[in-house]
């Protein structure tokens, strides 16, 4: 820390590199994952509660950092292999991981009663800086590289669709595999990645199917609504959190 005016430049990258050290210094010592949160809450232990999706978003900014100049690119590289290899022995439910899940031991930690299996959009953001990684390190690290693409190909998408309408369906758990609790993925919120990997899965891919039978069903997919001279296409009425759309977007590039 400094004492000397900053510009806003400057402390733009000061609040940037603090801001990475919540998964950085704070990720967890076995897993190397980010955990859920730093204090209490719902029903477990924030010291050893660790989340998949946030550990995607993590990696992502740890890269990031990597590029800013923040951390050792060789570091990143060696703190995402602790997270792969956490990986690879954790519970898995037809590839894809559970919401939480206890950073020492890769167990489930269930999110509620009935959510106590596959968590297909947290599993899509950790594939989506899973996925990152694989990019950035297959010259430097390529068995990281194949590692990460191992594991992208295991999650088997298409067993998360329901055999009866095609939907495709947040949650799959083997004690309760087409509950009540389950919901089925659609638009327009923070999900449009889980969509866009389950259609280009090179195994397990649901193509065309599952993206009409639940993504475009969605009563909020479109809006129409004018703001300040301009229409708002997509999204609830005044267009929902700014997550809806930040958490897919980190990966997906619009004008590409």
């Amino acid at each position: 820390m400094t004492d000397k005016p900053l510009s806003d430049a400057e402390l733009l990258d000061l609040v940037q590199s603090q801001t990475l050290k919540y998964f950085w210094d704070f990720g967890h010592p076995v897993s190397g994952m980010a955990r859920e949160r730093s204090t209490g809450s719902y029903h477990y232990d924030p010291e050893h509660t660790v989340t998949t999706g946030g550990t995607g978003f993590g990696i992502m900014a740890m890269i990031a950092g990597a590029e800013r100049g923040f951390i050792a690119k060789d570091d990143v590289a060696q703190r995402v292999e602790k997270i792969v290899s956490f990986l690879e022995k954790a519970d898995q439910f037809h590839g894809a991981f559970s919401h939480f899940m206890d950073g020492r031991t890769g167990k489930v930690i269930p999110f509620s009663e009935k959510d106590d299996g596959g968590d297909l959009v947290e599993t899509s953001f950790l594939m989506m800086g899973l996925l990152t990684a694989r990019q950035y390190f297959k010259d430097t690290h390529p068995a990281l590289a194949v590692r990460i693409n191992t594991m992208w190909e295991k999650v088997e998408w298409d067993k998360y669709m329901r055999p009866d309408n095609n939907k495709l369906m947040w949650h799959w758990s083997p004690n309760h595999p087409w509950s009540d609790n389950n919901l089925g993925i659609m638009g327009w919120n923070e999900c449009l990645i889980t969509h866009v990997l389950a259609a280009s899965s090179p195994i397990h891919g649901t193509g065309r199917k599952a993206y009409e039978a639940s993504w475009l069903t969605g009563v909020e997919f479109k809006n129409g609504n004018t703001y300040h001279e301009r229409e708002l296409p997509l999204g609830p009425e005044k267009g929902g959190p700014l997550f809806f759309t930040h958490y897919s977007f980190l990966g997906l590039d619009r004008a590409g």
